[in-house]
């Protein structure tokens, strides 16, 4: 936790000093209040000077008026490097997911993502805005009471003695039962997060399969550990706190009953025991603040580790050391001997795969569910990285090409139509922002989409509500397909991205996309045989994850039994034949 708020407060060093010497001078004015007011009674009222009362007592508003300056000012200044700190870090939180590949993503799980940078920078916060505050005065107002106090009453001051032990030992008995609490909290605050999330990706679903009720019992379950976990914490300080009040009471009581008897004897004037009793006060309200950082500081500690787990993971996948760019970019993308493997996986997903992809070609990549179409797909633009072989773009191993370079040369419409908040023109724009409007007509026209954006109200400029919520799943995939055209690619790669298209106009779109490609190479992961009947050489993947057949439609129909299965069971004997012909 010190290397995290040293790394994200170094930046706001002047005003941390700025807001440090506001505090000290707020704590001055505070501590010397008091000696100000034993002055005022033991001069002024017992030898009845109205001009001495009159002079302390103006002079004592004085310093009210500065002390209330000096704490709004470090309030101000805590607040403003607090929030700014906050600021920061989710900043950094958010660059480094951004860097992280699916296997890092998988590695943290989403739900807990999320509350990393929310819940967890806002712990940090909290920790940052209430230790300028606290932090820096209850020792501060500490140190400054003792020695006020003993300037009044050496004698008295004894009591301090007894005090601060018996208020130590609450607090440290406070610190040993909560912070493992606190560590569960932030656990329990991921799974109410994952359910929740759940709930609402997937309430189609549990509507559709009637299990609402199930849902509530599991996100009821969640919350009441969650519940139960902060109660716990909750009661620990619940309890703290009086025993607290009780000792400062009885101290209070022992201070007045003992400072009776000496100044009935003389030894003290009356108002050196008010001053002695606020000091007192302050040193007791001091450690009661420095009990609530130390309710703080543990669950800042915890949120601290886990935002510092994320901000240190090193990404799976990231640039090469010698970075090497092609000389000449043509698109060229072979797959040598291929082998891959998900983390922590029993068995390969795919072994062995071994082919070239041209530009001017359309490649197809066709298999049962499950076989590895998709995974292989995202081993190009490096999503993963390959556990075995290699894949070579121009000649040159992927892995030896620049992230930036290499994810700049393909235009990806993946498997789930995803189309951000915004509008139209917006998601177009996405991979080549300086598009005109003629670029993006062109597109929509490509890839069928221009018809129905014609009608909307808008046009080009028709909100897109976050996800694509608002268009069907067809229009999403036209609208992906559109915002690939719109980068002009050397390589693009569909993901089972004409799914959702009738027949008509998938074969309207992939006629369209022959003129718009005729430099680009292309490849294309279909479950419909009808989708890639045409496609230069077609990759069927065994339920294995091997090469069961690499050729052309008829040339796999004579040879590949897997790939004449897959025709059989999608077309009729009479398409068959019509094809043939």
């Amino acid at each position: 936790m010190k290397d995290l708020l040293i790394k994200f407060l170094k930046p706001y060093r002047k005003q941390i000093i700025l807001a440090i010497v506001l505090l000290l001078a707020q704590v001055m004015s505070n501590l010397y209040l008091p000696s100000l007011n034993a002055d005022i009674i033991n001069n002024g009222v017992a030898k009845s000077d109205i001009g001495y009362i009159v002079k302390t007592g103006s002079f004592m508003l004085v310093v009210t008026l500065l002390l209330a300056v000096c704490a709004i000012a470090s309030s101000y200044f805590s607040s403003k490097i607090a929030m700014g700190f906050g600021r920061d870090m989710r900043r950094a939180i958010f660059y480094k997911v951004e860097s992280f590949s699916p296997a890092d993503l998988d590695k943290f799980g989403t739900p807990s993502l999320i509350t990393r940078s929310t819940n967890d920078v806002h712990q940090m916060q909290m920790l940052v805005i209430l230790g300028l505050n606290l932090m820096v005065m209850a020792p501060l107002m500490c140190v400054g009471g003792i020695i006020m106090a003993l300037r009044q009453d050496v004698v008295l001051s004894f009591s301090i003695i007894i005090i601060a032990p018996l208020m130590g030992v609450v607090v440290w008995l406070l610190l040993i039962k909560a912070t493992p609490l606190f560590r569960s909290i932030q656990i329990k605050i991921d799974r109410v997060n994952q359910i929740l999330r759940e709930k609402l990706m997937g309430v189609r679903v549990i509507r559709a399969f009637v299990r609402s009720d199930y849902e509530a019992r599991r996100f009821d379950e969640a919350n009441r550990d969650l519940t139960r976990t902060t109660l716990r914490v909750n009661r620990i300080i619940a309890l703290a706190i009086p025993a607290l009040i009780i000792i400062m009471n009885m101290s209070m009581v022992a201070i007045i009953w003992f400072g009776g008897h000496r100044i009935g004897s003389g030894a003290m004037p009356i108002g050196n025991l008010t001053a002695f009793l606020t000091y007192i006060m302050e040193i007791m309200i001091s450690v009661t603040l420095a009990m609530s950082m130390f309710i703080m500081v543990p669950r800042a500690e915890a949120s601290a580790e886990r935002v510092l787990e994320v901000l240190t993971t090193e990404p799976s996948i990231k640039d090469p050391d010698k970075p090497v760019v092609p000389a000449k970019k043509k698109g060229n993308i072979e797959f040598y001997q291929v082998e891959f493997s998900y983390p922590d996986a029993e068995e390969p997903v795919l072994q062995d795969i071994s082919f070239r992809a041209k530009p001017g070609e359309t490649t197809a990549i066709i298999g049962s569910t499950g076989c590895g179409k998709s995974t292989l797909v995202t081993l190009i633009p490096r999503f993963y990285d390959v556990t075995g072989g290699s894949i070579k773009i121009d000649d040159l191993d992927i892995r030896d090409v620049p992230l930036r370079d290499l994810r700049e040369r393909i235009g990806l419409v993946p498997q789930k139509a995803f189309l951000f908040s915004g509008t139209i023109a917006d998601n177009l724009r996405y991979g080549k922002e300086e598009a005109t409007e003629e670029e993006l007509w062109h597109a929509l026209e490509v890839a069928q989409a221009k018809d129905f954006v014609m009608e909307l109200p808008d046009k080009l400029y028709a909100p897109v509500e976050q996800g694509g919520v608002n268009f069907s799943g067809g229009q999403r995939q036209r609208l992906a397909i559109a915002r690939a055209l719109v980068k002009r690619p050397e390589i693009y790669l569909f993901d089972d991205s004409f799914s959702a298209l009738d027949f008509k106009t998938d074969a309207q779109l992939r006629s369209a996309l022959k003129s718009e490609t005729t430099d680009s190479t292309v490849i294309i992961v279909a479950q419909r045989v009808s989708t890639i009947m045409n496609a230069h050489q077609i990759v069927t993947l065994s339920d294995e994850g091997t090469i069961a057949g690499i050729g052309s439609h008829p040339q796999l129909m004579q040879t590949c039994e897997v790939y004449r299965d897959i025709v059989y069971s999608q077309l009729s004997e009479e398409e068959i034949a019509h094809e043939r012909k």
